[in-house]
């Protein structure tokens, strides 16, 4: 039989696809020929069905392309997807074969506005770590005790008060110069640029905060500027960032010799406390003074002593009363070398005949035998005890079953004691009419009021 078709038969050279071929391959093209991309756009048609699977639609003006976020990557979003929101997903192109659609197989997916400033934030931060502005190395050393620092600030805002009232209350002395600029929309970095330079020209600061008072990603964008990163990585003054809150982190507080998780924060690290340097110098005072006395009253005995002794010895005498010693004491020393190198070589001659007739092999292979007898023989006689004891836990564990309360109360008893004290009721004078008892039953317990407190016998 033949099986080919008619224009195979007749030698048709043409290449036939069927839809489902022609399909697959054209997925396997986009799959292949397409890096994971970023698309940015609103949500339109949002689905969610009951496999956790999440289908919609991104569209912009122009166009829309449909979408597939599976389960496994949409469980995590930190938000709602709703028709109307934009967003920016991270995926890669497909086709679904079924029906021939031109898809996007989302994996991620964030709020745009404040999502794309992240991801922007996040890509100039891995640009300027690898090439080393946030290096440890780079960092200059925080003076100890600057004598004028520098504030790069808004002249209105909250942060410049809190900075002087801060620099004030430690270290009054140390005067303060602000520069004003602007720290947050148009223009912002580009002026705090322009003020860190005029610092590095005037050279009348030992070290610089930069500050502002917290805020969005938004608010402190001016402060995410690779233009200002590089100007603080270039001064040549220590720089210390405070900028928002303690849970804001910029780019400048990546780069800044310091950062401080406050405004108040970078101030209290550019000066020291004014009352501990007080009280340290004073303690340094008197420890120098005293330090000073007891070197100088040392000093004196040892020249008196010093005096004494030269005025008793004189060093020629004490030269050839050494030199006579000296030698004296290497003819000793020699003599018992060699007497020391016979009786050693003596010594090792006879271990060396006693080593050779003595070899602790014989006895380590009995001892090791006889320690694998007594091993077996206590395995033994430790599985005997312990199936000794079993049988004897499982005897008392019947008997106590047998006679305990709980198999009384399994046949219908019941245990009655009164409150509050919980005394066990044998008698029936122990309660009395209106009196709260506790009733214990095989399954459980409950409390009870005596209503009928007549003696046996009586109607």
């Amino acid at each position: 039989m033949n099986k080919r078709g008619p224009s195979e038969s007749q030698g048709d050279p043409r290449q036939v696809f069927t839809v489902s071929r022609i399909n697959r391959e054209v997925r396997q093209l986009l799959e292949t020929g397409f890096r994971t991309i970023w698309v940015q756009g609103e949500l339109s048609n949002v689905a969610r069905p009951r496999s956790g699977h999440m289908y919609f639609t991104l569209k912009d003006a122009a166009a829309q392309i449909r979408c597939a976020m599976f389960r496994q990557n949409n469980q995590r979003l930190p938000f709602e997807p709703a028709d109307g929101l934009a967003v920016l997903c991270r995926g890669r192109l497909s086709l679904y074969e079924a029906r021939g659609d031109f898809q996007l197989i989302v994996e991620h997916m964030e709020e745009a506005g404040e999502g794309d400033l992240q991801r922007q934030f996040e890509h100039l931060k891995q640009t300027l770590d690898k090439q080393g502005l946030f290096a440890q190395e780079h960092k200059q050393a925080i003076p100890t005790l600057p004598g004028r620092i520098g504030v790069v600030t808004s002249p209105t805002g909250a942060a410049v008060r809190d900075v002087l009232h801060v620099l004030k209350r430690r270290f009054p002395a140390v005067p303060v110069h602000i520069y004003p600029v602007p720290v947050q929309g148009e223009g912002a970095a580009a002026r705090i640029v322009s003020a860190i330079r005029l610092a590095v020209d005037r050279a009348d600061c030992d070290v610089l905060i930069l500050t502002r008072g917290g805020g969005s990603l938004e608010d402190l964008w001016a402060f995410n500027d690779e233009a200002l990163a590089r100007a603080i990585f270039d001064c040549p003054i220590p720089v210390i960032a405070g900028v928002g809150h303690e849970i804001d982190f910029t780019i400048a507080d990546f780069v800044a010799d310091l950062r401080a998780p406050t405004p108040s924060g970078a101030a209290e690290l550019a000066v020291p406390d004014a009352g501990d340097w007080a009280r340290r110098f004073a303690a340094s005072q008197d420890r120098l003074r005293g330090a000073a006395t007891r070197r100088m009253d040392e000093l004196k005995r040892r020249h008196e002593w010093l005096a004494q002794r030269l005025w008793r010895l004189h060093p020629g005498n004490r030269l050839r009363q050494r030199t006579q010693r000296l030698d004296e004491l290497e003819l000793r020393l020699a003599m018992a070398c060699r007497s020391l190198l016979r009786h050693r070589r003596a010594r090792l001659q006879t271990l060396v005949k006693s080593l050779q007739g003595v070899s602790p092999l014989p006895a380590l292979r009995a001892g090791r035998a006889r320690l694998e007898g007594y091993e077996g023989r206590l395995v033994t006689a430790l599985r005997h005890q312990l199936n000794l004891a079993r049988r004897r836990v499982e005897a008392v564990t019947r008997t106590l079953a047998a006679v305990g309360p709980e198999a009384t109360l399994a046949r219908g008893y019941a245990i009655v004691t009164t409150l509050p004290d919980g005394k066990i009721v044998r008698d029936q004078s122990q309660v009395s009419r209106g009196s709260d008892v506790a009733v214990r039953v095989a399954r459980g317990s409950f409390s009870a009021t005596v209503t009928d407190n007549d003696p046996p016998g009586d109607s």
